[in-house]
């Protein structure tokens, strides 16, 4: 009996908007080490590689290199202030929840594969009331691997109960889409997210402007996982 369709998230930039929430705690952090904040959209654009390296860019903007040891401290602090501001602003991209709802009525199973942590991926989806909604999340430390490594991909498919050939990639950076690629699974972009590159530049399958295409342009997939 074949594996039930599997459709996966990023998170960051994708379902949920967290823009407000990871530049407030980054800019928090660069204040307290006496430089001057990160501009919005330029942090915005380093979002989605993960902690470290949204640290190691915005200190890099302000001319700083950080020492391993001390990209460690600031990576831990980082992490605990985010914690406790972790959906003070950030929310489901407006159609998120209905069309999770639409495609888990319809058999697909759901999955988050983002370059966060676990642990806060979790709390964020957890406190907007989503993570129920999840076969399996993922972070950039569940593997020991992350994207744009494609085994990211498809161990989170594998973990949600599904495999690569009946499974799609819902993201909206270069990294998303070159892992999807590289995994050999169908790919779809959104337009509102916070990639710097045009997401019709990406090289995606399909590009979306609001989560209300998001069924039709899986179903105009040829992968074998796209018909719902």
């Amino acid at each position: 009996m074949p594996h039930p369709p599997a459709l996966v998230f990023d998170l960051d930039g994708t379902l949920v908007d967290t823009a407000g929430d990871i530049v407030a705690t980054l800019n928090a952090i660069v204040r307290a080490e006496g430089l001057p904040p990160v501009a919005f959209d330029a942090a915005v654009a380093m979002v989605g590689r993960g902690s470290r390296v949204l640290l190691e860019s915005a200190f890099a903007a302000n001319g700083r290199k950080l020492a391993p040891a001390e990209l460690d401290d600031l990576t831990r602090r980082l992490l605990a202030h985010y914690d406790r501001h972790i959906v003070d602003t950030s929310r489901p991209f407006p159609g998120a929840e209905a069309t999770l709802d639409r495609f888990a009525a319809a058999g697909w199973r759901l999955a988050v594969c983002t370059n966060k942590y676990e642990a806060p991926a979790r709390k964020l989806l957890a406190c907007l009331g989503l993570l129920d909604r999840f076969a399996a999340v993922t972070g950039q430390d569940t593997f020991g691997f992350s994207k744009p490594d494609p085994r990211h991909l498809t161990e989170t498919i594998r973990l949600a109960g599904g495999e690569a050939t009946r499974a799609v990639m819902v993201g909206d950076s270069p990294t998303d889409v070159n892992t999807a690629v590289a995994a050999n699974v169908p790919v779809i972009a959104v337009a509102f997210g916070y990639s710097t590159i045009p997401a019709r530049e990406l090289g995606a399958d399909r590009v979306i402007d609001h989560f209300d295409e998001l069924w039709d342009a899986v179903a105009g997939l040829a992968a074998p996982a796209a018909s719902p």
